[in-house]
C-alpha cells in the first residue's frame, strides 16, 4: 500500500505573530516554523498504516524552498520518501493548492491512501484536502480520529457528541485525519541526521487561473494581554476570595 500525507509549512503554534508595516503579511525575521498539529499526525498515520500492510510513504508539501525542512521531519518520523512542489513568492489559496497537489499525484503512480490534516493551524480553511478529493474523484471523510484499513477497504471513524460516526470506504480515497487519532513519534537527533541526507523530489507546478471572490484588506494581530495573574491564596483558606472574585469580577455566579 502506498500512501501520501501532504503537510503545510507553519510559524510554530503559540509563536508572538508580528505583521510587516503594511499589515498584508506576517514578519517572519525571527518566526520559527512546524507542521500543523493535524498534519504530523497525518504523517504518523501513514508510518503505522505501512507499518502494518507494507508498501510506502510519501510526505508532500506545497512551499518554498525552507519548507524542506518540514518535509524532512516526516522523513525523519520514518516516512519513506518527501516530494516540495515548489511555490515560493506568492500566496497560494487552497483552490491553487488543491490543484498543484493533486496535478503532482496524478503524475506519480498513484496512491492508495491520501492523508492530509483535518485543517492548518494558520488559515484553518477545512478545504484542500475535499478539493483534491473532488479533482481526484475520490471518496473523502473528514475530521477522523480512528482508521483502520483491510481488504482494499478504509473504516474511519468521526466523533461526534454521545458517540461516532462510522463510514467505510473503498481505496483509494482521501482522509482529513484530527488531532489526537495517534501519538506522532519523537524523531531522534539521530534520524534528524539522517533525515538531512536524504534526497526531496521536486516538482514546480503550473498554477492555474483562479479570479478571487475575496480581497484581503489587512491583517489584524491578536490583541496581547500583558496582565500578571494574581494569586488568591493556598488552599481552602482561598475559597472566599474566589468565591468574591467569581461574583464581583467575572459576574458568574
Amino acid at each position: 500500500m502506498d500512501v501520501l500525507a501532504c503537510v503545510k509549512r507553519v510559524p510554530d503554534t503559540g509563536a508572538s505573530i508580528v505583521l510587516t508595516e503594511d499589515e498584508r503579511g506576517i514578519d517572519t525575521s525571527n518566526l520559527g516554523f512546524t507542521m500543523s498539529p493535524h498534519e504530523e499526525c497525518a504523517v504518523e498515520e501513514a508510518v503505522q498504516q505501512i507499518e502494518t500492510h507494507g508498501g510506502s510513504a510519501t510526505v508532500l508539501t506545497l512551499g518554498p524552498e525552507e519548507a524542506t525542512e518540514q518535509l524532512r521531519t516526516g522523513l525523519a518520523m520514518e516516512a519513506d520518501d518527501a516530494t516540495l512542489i515548489e511555490a515560493a513568492g506568492e500566496t497560494w489559496g487552497p483552490r491553487a493548492t488543491a490543484d498543484a497537489i493533486a496535478s503532482a499525484v496524478r503524475d506519480d503512480d498513484g496512491y492508495d491512501l491520501l492523508l492530509f490534516g483535518n485543517e492548518s493551524s494558520d488559515a484553518a480553511n477545512y478545504q484542500v484536502g475535499v478539493r483534491v478529493a473532488k479533482r481526484l474523484g475520490l471518496p473523502v471523510v473528514t475530521g477522523i480520529k480512528s482508521l483502520d484499513v483491510e481488504d482494499g477497504t478504509a473504516t474511519a471513524k468521526r466523533e461526534i457528541s454521545g458517540g461516532q460516526e462510522v463510514y467505510e470506504v473503498d481505496l483509494p480515497a482521501v482522509v482529513t485525519v484530527k488531532e489526537g487519532i495517534n501519538e506522532p513519534r519523537y524523531a531522534s537527533m539521530r534520524a534528524r541526521m539522517q533525515a538531512r541526507k536524504q534526497s526531496v523530489e521536486r516538482t514546480t507546478p503550473e498554477r492555474g487561473e483562479h479570479p478571487g471572490r475575496m480581497e484581503m484588506i489587512r491583517l489584524e494581530a491578536p490583541e496581547r494581554d500583558d496582565s500578571r495573574a494574581e494569586i488568591l491564596g493556598d488552599g481552602p483558606e482561598a475559597a472566599p476570595e474566589v468565591v468574591e472574585v467569581l461574583e464581583d469580577d467575572v459576574g458568574v455566579l
